[in-house]
């Protein structure tokens, strides 16, 4: 009961963080995934047996340079994007092959670290600046639809959850849980669009169905790092929740894939 608790109060904490700091200002905003990047950054490194100095000290040059920069550098930003890309998709290579010989050259630990941490929050931070204004709406609605996913994944892979979807590395998730958690996800979707209605229903059922399938995916990608580390948890930061990194493994995982999506929409707003 005690443990239900601590992990009840942590988690509106949390909410109520990400929430505030997100609305109150862009300054405040960056400040916070600043700091949740290089929590992170820290947390990662420690999974994958880097000596953290060097990681923290690389994200801390890769926020500042961000920091300072335009925020809508285009050809910048879309390098980074298939930077991102290419590694996501080794990574779920990498996480449907039983065969794969896992890499622990540094080189491949610091491909990953950028790839898969550094470059998305980077991302996640530049995606409310797509358009004329800052529009922070977007990410609260992003972490919305997350939490739509994991919430109803969870009560319907436990309701009538029978068949496992990945089993060697996530036994608890089921398939119907998946389903449930994305069919749940897009409605949540359509939902939102009444509410924050700069996006089209459209606009907002594709991004409930890109941050439900690939969020899945990043939650089962932590899950093989966490085991090759031989860890529960990512950290020790929130109470009955572990780390950051366990927190925001969905959402940056996704983040390549709604960005490279909010791009080309932009891009085609911007011709038509």
């Amino acid at each position: 009961m005690h443990e239900n608790v601590t992990r009840t109060i942590s988690g509106l904490l949390y909410i109520l963080l990400l929430v505030s700091a997100t609305l109150y200002s862009e300054y405040s905003f960056m400040l916070l995934f600043g700091l949740f990047m290089l929590i992170t950054v820290s947390e990662f490194s420690k999974l994958i047996h880097l000596k953290r100095n060097l990681p923290v000290l690389l994200a801390l040059v890769s926020y500042i340079l961000f920091f300072y920069s335009p925020k809508n550098n285009l050809n910048t930003d879309i390098l980074l994007c298939l930077a991102a890309l290419f590694v996501s998709i080794n990574l779920i290579a990498d996480l449907f092959s039983e065969n794969s010989i896992p890499k622990t050259d540094k080189m491949s630990k610091y491909v990953n670290l950028f790839g898969y941490i550094i470059i998305p929050f980077v991302l996640l931070m530049k995606i409310p600046f797509i358009g004329v204004h800052f529009n922070p709406k977007i990410i609260i609605g992003v972490f919305i639809l997350i939490w739509t996913n994991d919430t109803f994944a969870y009560i319907i892979g436990k309701l009538i959850g029978k068949n496992k979807l990945f089993e060697r590395i996530s036994p608890k998730k089921t398939i119907e849980g998946f389903i449930g958690g994305l069919v749940f996800t897009m409605i949540g979707s359509y939902v939102l669009s009444y509410f924050f209605t700069f996006f089209t229903p459209a606009i907002w059922v594709c991004t409930g169905l890109i941050v439900g399938f690939f969020g899945t995916l990043g939650d089962l990608v932590e899950s093989r790092f966490k085991r090759k580390a031989g860890v529960k948890d990512s950290g020790t930061i929130m109470p009955g929740h572990g780390g950051i990194l366990d927190r925001l493994d969905s959402v940056i995982f996704a983040i390549p894939f709604l960005y490279l999506f909010y791009q080309i929409l932009n891009y085609v707003h911007t011709i038509s």
